[in-house]
């Protein structure tokens, strides 16, 4: 009797037993797949948010439509670059964009400054080189003014120069630091905040005509 009882007693302690490690193995599963659920909410989050800033680096940018210049005879001493935003870019910011021209001996960095008179609007037309519509003396070697061509929604202001779909606009430049005598190979580009930059290049033409003094040089 008293050993029917005893291994009686021997099960349910047995039972017992088991029962805990089961109670145990489901807590750590329980607290195993939180940890799984949350790493894997942000890691989703994480990945769409890397997907649209790709995507956004990847299909944003500045195309170059053309390149002027306005000359002295001797050398090149303003330029308006034609640009505009990809295809499916998304809104780009002028006033962070930065401008590098080279002509293999000086490199120039320019950069947009809205406290100052560098912006006109010239959508209802008028010259680009007129110095009463932008002047272009004005702009020292480290900056770009803005001359709005066509801008339907209005996004291109002087503080906040936003150029987005079907927007042009020209960067005028005063290249009184960058020699642009004939024959000279120009290279550069126009890099916005995010995305692909607008590419600059092109050789000066091998002589100045007076009787022209704007040229075309991309």
């Amino acid at each position: 009797m008293k050993i029917t009882e005893f291994l009686k007693n021997k099960k349910g302690a047995s039972g017992i037993g088991t029962l805990i490690v089961f109670i145990a193995m489901v807590l750590v599963a329980a607290v195993a797949a939180s940890v799984l659920i949350n790493t894997s909410g942000f890691l989703q989050q994480k990945a769409a948010t890397t997907g649209k800033e790709s995507t956004e680096q990847v299909a944003s940018g500045l195309q170059v439509l053309q390149i002027m210049g306005s000359h002295d005879n001797s050398n090149i001493t303003k330029l308006a670059i034609y640009v505009s935003p990809n295809a499916g870019s998304s809104a780009i910011d002028l006033s962070q964009a930065v401008v590098s021209l080279t002509n293999g001996d000086v490199k120039t960095v320019c950069k947009y400054d809205s406290t100052k008179a560098t912006f006109k609007d010239l959508e209802a037309g008028g010259s680009i080189f007129s110095d009463s519509n932008l002047n272009f003396t004005a702009l020292s070697p480290t900056e770009f003014g803005i001359i709005v061509i066509q801008d339907a929604d209005s996004s291109v202001a002087d503080a906040t120069p936003v150029i987005n779909k079907g927007d042009i606009v020209a960067i005028a430049l005063h290249t009184n630091a960058t020699s642009m005598e004939p024959r000279t190979l120009i290279s550069g580009s126009i890099q916005p905040e995010f995305g692909a930059p607008g590419i600059i290049s092109f050789t000066t033409p091998s002589t100045y005509i007076s009787t022209q003094s704007v040229v075309q040089l991309q």
